[in-house]
C-alpha cells in the first residue's frame, strides 16, 4: 500500500506573501514541486493536491498518512525544489517503516522544524 501525502494547494507562498514570482498559489507551487521530485523515480508514495487543509497560519503545509500508522501535518515550507525533494523523501522514509516512525537521523534537513502535529492512525 502507498503513503498518501496531501499538499495544500491553496495555501500562501509566504508570511507576507499570497502568491509566489510566477503568480501561482504558493501551495500549487509546492506540489508542482514535489511532483516533479517524485516523476524522477517511482515510489511508495501518492501525491495529491487538495485545496485548504485549514492550516493557515503555517502556508504551505502538506498532510501524510497511511492506514494502520499516525498521520503528520507538516507545514511553513518554501515552495522550492529542496523543499519538494526533501518532502517526498521524508514521505518515502514513513512509507517504507512498519510503524510511520522514522528515525530523526533519518530526517531530511529540509523537514527539521515544520512538523505541526502527529495525529493518532485510524482504527
Amino acid at each position: 500500500m502507498a503513503a498518501r501525502l496531501v499538499v495544500c494547494t491553496t495555501c500562501r507562498a509566504s508570511e507576507d506573501a499570497p502568491l509566489d514570482a510566477g503568480g501561482r498559489a504558493g501551495g500549487q507551487a509546492l506540489l508542482d514541486e514535489v511532483l516533479a521530485a517524485a516523476s524522477t523515480e517511482p515510489g511508495n508514495v501518492r501525491v495529491e493536491g487538495q485545496a485548504c487543509l485549514w492550516a493557515c497560519s503555517s502556508f504551505c503545509t502538506v498532510y501524510l498518512s497511511e492506514p494502520g500508522k499516525p498521520a503528520y501535518l507538516a507545514g511553513r515550507f518554501s515552495p522550492t525544489s529542496e523543499a519538494g525533494r526533501d518532502i517526498l523523501a521524508f514521505a518515502r522514509l514513513y512509507a517504507a517503516s512498519e510503524n510511520g516512525a522514522v528515525a530523526y537521523r533519518d530526517w531530511p534537513e529540509g523537514m527539521k522544524g515544520h512538523f505541526i502535529a502527529r495525529l493518532p492512525p485510524d482504527r
